[in-house]
This record gives structure tokens, C-alpha cells and sequence, in this order.
């Protein structure tokens, strides 16, 4: 037998940082980058046909029926600090929520205000750019749309949660900190003629979708209590009709009443 003391195995803590979901999600986008990080090394041509072919280009979706193009863009990124904030993001507002929710839910989350975002991307952009000569014919990369429906999540489970504002060392509630970046994406898509190379209607549109999908409970039920409340007054419409008309009217046989 071995002399040497044995210790007690200390359990990775990793499944406490990153849930499953948050994990895969984090895993494809950056394996994605690293494809077209080579293939911009190595074939800048075939990096431009990758963006084009699997980016989010309206006219592509809408005249060239490239009806993938609404998933797949979510997971190119434009640059190393551009997936290093996204996939920050991710971890950091959507660890909790999966706690909350599930990995299912969460994935159908994320996916729904990701699909989302593009096809509203894809609705103003061909309404402002029909024919394809500006806006429509550019691709749109990068997973925004659904980290921006996951602050709004945030927001609405969490809304007295403390984060930081960075650069400051300040901490404010998470309501105040995604209504105020809502803000700013809705000022700054009014001012998008200057050209950030930013696609704030794509950050708008995630966090509209999700929103629409956080709330489409609370509007079932006004909607089904509306119409159940409409059933039971005209039920009692008809009983009341129904006993003015009968109340005067005497027992059918009398006799047989006993007092």
C-alpha cells in the first residue's frame, strides 16, 4: 500500500460561474471567431464570403431567401473586443436567469429575442433601404440583439439588483442601468446617419422582443379575465331578464304548496 497521506478531492467550483447554457453559448461563438479569425489570416476572401453568406444581410434574407442568415449571425463577431464584451455580458446578466428559468427557457430566450432583433433589423432596414443601395445590403454581426433582450430580463427579474457603472465606482439598480442603456441605443439609432458601425435597431429590437414575451402572460389573462367577465355579466343579464319575466307568474298547480 502507498505511505503517502491522501487529501480530500476538492470539487471544481466551475459549474458555479457558468451555467450549461451560458457555457455552450460562450463555446460556439468564440469556436465561430476562431474560424473567421483564420480565415481572415489566411483567406481574406473566403472571410468576406463567411460574413456574407451567414452575417444578417436584409437583402439577402428577402431577395436572396437566405432565411438562416437570422440565426447564424449571432454568432460572428466583428473583432476580439467585440466578442470579449458580448460574451462578458452574457455571463454576467445571464448566469442568473438560467438559474431562474432553466436552460431550456433560457435557450429559448435567447434565441427568440436574437431571431427577433434580425427580423426587425431586416423590417426597417428594407422599409428605409428598399432597393439595397445603403443600409440593407451590409451585414450585421454579433450577438447584441439577445444580450440586450437578456439586460431587459435582468431588469425585470432583478430590478433592485446592485451593479457596477463602470468606468465609475459607483453601483446603481439594474432598472435604472437598462432603462438608461435603452435610452441611449433609442438616441443614438435617431443619430445613426453619423455611421458608428453599430446596429442600434438590432440592440432595440432584442430588448422590444423580449419584452413582448416577458409580458405576453400578463395580457393572456386580462385578456381571458376580460372575456370571462364578459360571459358572467351577460349570464346574469339573462337570469335577471328571465326572473322579472317570471316573477309575477303564480305556481302551476297552487294546491300543492304547503305553508
Amino acid at each position: 500500500m502507498s505511505s503517502f497521506p491522501r487529501y480530500p478531492r476538492v470539487r471544481s467550483q466551475w459549474r458555479e460561474f457558468v451555467t450549461p447554457a451560458i457555457r455552450n453559448l460562450v463555446l460556439a461563438c468564440v469556436g465561430v471567431f476562431l474560424i473567421q479569425t483564420m480565415l481572415e489570416l489566411f483567406s481574406p476572401a473566403g472571410y468576406r464570403v463567411m460574413i456574407r453568406e451567414f452575417g444578417l444581410v436584409p437583402l439577402a434574407v428577402t431577395h436572396g431567401l437566405r432565411l438562416w442568415q437570422p440565426v447564424t449571425y449571432m454568432f460572428l463577431h466583428g473583432g476580439l473586443w467585440h466578442i470579449l464584451l458580448n460574451m462578458l455580458f452574457l455571463w454576467m446578466f445571464g448566469v442568473d436567469l438560467e438559474r431562474a428559468w432553466g436552460s431550456h427557457r433560457f435557450y429559448t430566450y435567447f434565441f427568440l429575442t436574437g431571431i427577433g432583433a434580425g427580423v426587425i433589423n431586416i423590417v426597417v432596414k428594407t422599409i428605409l433601404d428598399p432597393h439595397g443601395f445603403g443600409t440593407s445590403a451590409v451585414a450585421t454581426i454579433g450577438a447584441s440583439g439577445a444580450i440586450y433582450g437578456i439586460l431587459l430580463a435582468s431588469a425585470i427579474m432583478f430590478p433592485d439588483r446592485k451593479i457596477w457603472l463602470i468606468p465609475f465606482p459607483i453601483t446603481i439598480p439594474m432598472k435604472i442601468y437598462v432603462i438608461g442603456a435603452g435610452a441611449i441605443e433609442f438616441f443614438l439609432t435617431l443619430g445613426s446617419g453619423a455611421g458608428d458601425n453599430v446596429s442600434h435597431v438590432t440592440h432595440l429590437g432584442g430588448m422590444l422582443v423580449g419584452y413582448l414575451y416577458l409580458r405576453r402572460g400578463s395580457w393572456f389573462y386580462r385578456a381571458r379575465n376580460g372575456i370571462s367577465d364578459w360571459q358572467r355579466g351577460r349570464a346574469r343579464r339573462k337570469f335577471e331578464v328571465y326572473m322579472r319575466k317570471h316573477r309575477e307568474e303564480p305556481p302551476s298547480r297552487p294546491d300543492h304548496w304547503v305553508n
